[in-house]
C-alpha cells in the first residue's frame, strides 16, 4: 500500500535520480595514494580515503549510493537506523558502513544479495510503524523513506498487527511536528545538542515506547532550529508556515542570497507563479555550511505585507495618491534640481543591493552631491582600505583557530550560523573569551566585562582578562579577533579598533601569512557601500538636507531627514520610510531581482530573480537610471552588462564572483592615526534587541511576529 502511494506521488526515475544528492555529500575519491590515506575496495574498486574514514564515505568517494538516515555528514555517528549495512570481507555478517572505519587493503561489497536481503528487512521493520500518510504528508515527493523504500525494500510486509500511534509535540511556529512518523533517527537530536548548541530535544523511553520530543512542553529557542527539517528524513518534522501548501515538484527552484544578516548565506528559493513558498539552505562550505537561519527561512512572508506596487505622489492635501511612473518620476527630478545640489542627500537601507547603491551614488555624484551613506552608522570605519571592515581571515578562517576573541558583539543574534561555527570550533578545543555583552552564546565563553577599557587591560596583563590574554592568546598559533557592531557604531569606535589592534600587535594574530582582525558587519548592503563608496565626503553632511532620497531606508534617524526636506522614497514594503515620502517609487524585492550581494568577509555573492516583479515594481538600479535622464543627469550605462561593468570599474573585485580575497593588512585601518580616546564609561552592547526583527523584512513578517510572541511567553512561563 505504502509503494502504491508512493508511485502515484511522482515519477521513479526522475526521484530516483536525485537521491544521490539527497543522500550526503562525501569527498572526492584521492586520484593518487598519500602518506595519510588509506586503500579500500569497493566492489572490487580501488579507492583512497583519508584515515579514519568511514565505510560510507569511501562509498560515497566512490559514487556508490549507500542508504541512509541516521547518517549525516555534519552530524557525529549514531549508528542507529541500520540501513547503510554492507559485507565486509572476513565479516560473520553485514556491517554498518557509517559507523566502521576503513582499514588498509579492506574489501566491501555494496550490492550482495546478502546486503539486498538485509536491507530490505531493515525497512520492513522501519516502515512497521510507519502511517501511510503519503497523500497528506508535506514530505511527500522528496521523502527519503519514500524514495529507499521504492529502491532497497521489498514489495510486501508481513506485519499485521496494530501500529502504534505517538503524540505530537508543540515546538513553536516554526517546526510542525507528526511524530507518528518518525523513525528514530536522532537527526534532530544531534543536531539541537551538537550544532545548535540547545539540547531541548531527546530521546525518552526505551524500545517500542522511544519517543523523541523536549521532555517538559517547550519551544525551540534555537535561531538556527528550522534546520531540522531539512534533515529529518520522513514528514515527521516539516516547515509550520507552509503546511499543506505545495508539492515539491510544482515549485521552481532558484539560487539566491539570504540578506536577514552580513553572512550572505547561500539559499534557493522555491516559488510557485508569483509566490514565494519556502527558502531552505544551500550548501557552501565556505560561507554557511549547510545551515541557515530561521529568520533567513521563514521571513520571507513579509515581502507580502505592506507591499509597493504603484508609483505615489504626495498630493495638496498631504496624503499619497497612486501616480504614473512617469508623473513620480517628474516629481522627483524636479524636487532634485530645484534645490543646492549639496543640500541632496542618499541614504540606503540594509538590504539594498549593489548595482543599486552604485546607481544611486553615481547620480548623486553627477548632481554635484556626495553625501551618501547608509543608515547602519559605521563611525569607526574607513571606506579606504577594505581590512577595515571585512572579516581578514575569512569566516573559513574560523576553523582554522585555536582561540578567538569578541569584541561588542552577540554573534549568536547577529550571526547565528558563524556562532554554530565558533560552536563547532569550540567542540574541537577552540578558546573563546568576550569583551562585551554578557550572553548565552551556546557554548562556555569567558567574560570579562563590558567596557572597553579592558582591551588596554588585558594588554598590560591585569586581572582575570590579562591571565587569559597571557596563557591564551599568546600562546595561540591562529588567534582570532571578532569586532562587532557593537564597536564600529560607536562614536569612538575608530579608538576601540585602535586599542584591539593594539591587543593584537606582538602575536600571532598578526602575521605575514594570518591576519587575524576580522569585523561582523551588521546588515547584508553594509560592505558593499564601503566597496563601492557609498560614504559621504569631506563635509558633505554639514549642510541640512533639502531633498533625501531614501534607497529602502527605513531605520534613518530625525538629523538624517529634517521635517522641512523634501524626501524620495525607493523600496519594496510601505513602512516608516513610505510614511515619510512626498515621492514613492516602488522598487524589486531581494527575490525579484538579480543583484550582487558582499558578506562580511568581501565575498561577492550573485543571486537570480526567483519570482516576478510585484505589479507596477521596477528593479532598483533601473529606476535610478530613468531618473537620472530626467534630471538632467544621465547615467552611461541602461543594460544589465553596462551596469556589471560599471560595477567592475568601480570595484574590480566584485567581478570574481563567490571567490574570498584577503585584503592588504594596514594598522592605518584600523584606528592608528586616529586622535580619540576610547570611552571606557559606555559599555559594549549588541545592538541586536531582537533577533527576530531587525529590517524592514522582518518587521513586517507575520510568521516573525509570532516568534517574538511564543518566545516572550516561554520566557513568562520559565520565570514564573
Amino acid at each position: 500500500m505504502l509503494l502504491r502511494q508512493a508511485r502515484a506521488l511522482g515519477s521513479l526515475p526522475e526521484r530516483l535520480g536525485s537521491l544521490s544528492g539527497r543522500l550526503g555529500r562525501g569527498f572526492a575519491a584521492q586520484a593518487a595514494p598519500q602518506d595519510d590515506s588509506v586503500e579500500v575496495f569497493i566492489d572490487g574498486k580501488a579507492v583512497h580515503v583519508p584515515k579514519g574514514a568511514s565505510v560510507i564515505q569511501a562509498c560515497d568517494a566512490a559514487g556508490i549510493d549507500i542508504p541512509r538516515f541516521c547518517y549525516h555528514p555534519k552530524l557525529s555517528i549514531a549508528g542507529n537506523c541500520r540501513m547503510c549495512l554492507v559485507e565486509m570481507e572476513k565479516s560473520p555478517k553485514p556491517v554498518a558502513s557509517c559507523a566502521m572505519p576503513v582499514m588498509p587493503g579492506m574489501k566491501v561489497t555494496t550490492n550482495s544479495e546478502r546486503v539486498k536481503k538485509a536491507r530490505e528487512g531493515v525497512m520492513e521493520l522501519l516502515l512497521i510503524n510507519h502511517p501511510l500518510d503519503c497523500p497528506i504528508c508535506d514530505q511527500g515527493g522528496e521523502c527519503d523513506l519514500q524514495d529507499q523504500a521504492m529502491m532497497f525494500g521489498s514489495d510486501r510486509s508481513r506485519f499485521t498487527e496494530v501500529k502504534r500511534g505517538v503524540e505530537d509535540k508543540s515546538l513553536g511556529p516554526l517546526v510542525k511536528t507528526v511524530m507518528t512518523r518518525c523513525i528514530h533517527c536522532t537527526r534532530c537530536v544531534r543536531f539541537s545538542t551538537e550544532i545548535a548548541g540547545v539540547p531541548e530535544l531527546g530521546v525518552t523511553g526505551r524500545g517500542k515506547d522511544a519517543e523523541i520530543g523536549t521532555y517538559v512542553d517547550k519551544l525551540l529557542t534555537s535561531e538556527i532550529s528550522g534546520n531540522v527539517i531539512d534533515i529529518c528524513p520522513v514528514g515527521a518534522l516539516t516547515a509550520k508556515p507552509s503546511a499543506f501548501t505545495y508539492r515539491n515538484w510544482e515549485l521552481k527552484s532558484t539560487e539566491s542570497v539570504d540578506v536577514s544578516d552580513a553572512l550572505g548565506s547561500n539559499v534557493r528559493i522555491d516559488s510557485r507563479g508569483t509566490e514565494v513558498i519556502r527558502v531552505v539552505p544551500r550548501p557552501n562550505d565556505a560561507v554557511n555550511e549547510e545551515w541557515i537561519s530561521d529568520k533567513a527561512r521563514f521571513q520571507y512572508d513579509g515581502l507580502r505585507t505592506q507591499r509597493l506596487t504603484t508609483p505615489f505622489v504626495k498630493g495638496p492635501d498631504g496624503a499619497l495618491e497612486p501616480a504614473t511612473w512617469a508623473d513620480a518620476l517628474a516629481v522627483a527630478a524636479g524636487a532634485l534640481r530645484g534645490v543646492d545640489p549639496s543640500a541632496v542627500r542618499a541614504i540606503a537601507g540594509r538590504v539594498a543591493d549593489t548595482e543599486a547603491m552604485v546607481a544611486l551614488k553615481d547620480l548623486v555624484n553627477r548632481l554635484g552631491s556626495s553625501a551618501t551613506y547608509t543608515d547602519s552608522n559605521g563611525a569607526g570605519l574607513s571606506a579606504d582600505l577594505r581590512c577595515s571592515y571585512v572579516m581578514n581571515s575569512s569566516i573559513e578562517g574560523i576553523d582554522e583557530a585555536d582561540a578567538v576573541l569578541l569584541v561588542g558583539t552577540n554573534t549568536r543574534w547577529e550571526a547565528p550560523v558563524l556562532n554554530a561555527r565558533l560552536r563547532k570550533g569550540w567542540l574541537n578545543g577552540l578558546r573563546v573569551a568576550s569583551v562585551g555583552p554578557h550572553v548565552d552564546l551556546t557554548f562556555p565563553a569567558d567574560h570579562f566585562g563590558d567596557s572597553p577599557d579592558e582591551l588596554a587591560a588585558m594588554k598590560a596583563g591585569k586581572g582575570p582578562g590579562g591571565a587569559w590574554y597571557k596563557e591564551v592568546f599568546q600562546g595561540a598559533k591562529r588567534p582570532l579577533v571578532i569586532v562587532g557592531a557593537g564597536v564600529h557604531q560607536r562614536a569612538d569606535g575608530a579608538a576601540v579598533m585602535r586599542a584591539v589592534a593594539d591587543l593584537c600587535a606582538g602575536t600571532n594574530a598578526l602575521t605575514p601569512d594570518w591576519v587575524g582582525l576580522n569585523v561582523l558587519q551588521d546588515t547584508a548592503a553594509r560592505t558593499a557601500a564601503l566597496d563601492v563608496g557609498f560614504v559621504p565626503g569631506p563635509g558633505a553632511l554639514d549642510k541640512p538636507a533639502k531633498v533625501v532620497y531614501l534607497l529602502g531606508s527605513d531605520d534613518f534617524t530625525e538629523a538624517d531627514v529634517p521635517a522641512d526636506a523634501f524626501v524620495i522614497y525607493q523600496g519594496h514594503t510601505g513602512e516608516r520610510g513610505a510614511a515619510r515620502a512626498d515621492v514613492v517609487l516602488p522598487g524589486a524585492a531581494y527575490t525579484e531581482k538579480t543583484a550582487t550581494w558582499v558578506n562580511t568577509e568581501g565575498r561577492a555573492q550573485r543571486s537570480k530573480a526567483a519570482v516576478a516583479l510585484a505589479g507596477g515594481a521596477r528593479e532598483d538600479w533601473k529606476i535610478v537610471r530613468a531618473l537620472s535622464e530626467m534630471a538632467g543627469a544621465q547615467l552611461p550605462y541602461d543594460s544589465v552588462s553596462g551596469m556589471r561593468a560599471r560595477l567592475q570599474e568601480v570595484a574590480p573585485h566584485l567581478a570574481r564572483v563567490d571567490a574570498f580575497e584577503a585584503p592588504l593588512w594596514s594598522p592605518q585601518g584600523w584606528g592608528a592615526g586616529t586622535k580619540d580616546k576610547v570611552d571606557g564609561k559606555r559599555p559594549l552592547a549588541s545592538h541586536v534587541e531582537n533577533f527576530y526583527q531587525t529590517d524592514i523584512i522582518s518587521r513586517t513578517s507575520k510568521t516573525m511576529a509570532r516568534c517574538v510572541q511564543a518566545r516572550a511567553a516561554d520566557e513568562m512561563q520559565a520565570t514564573a
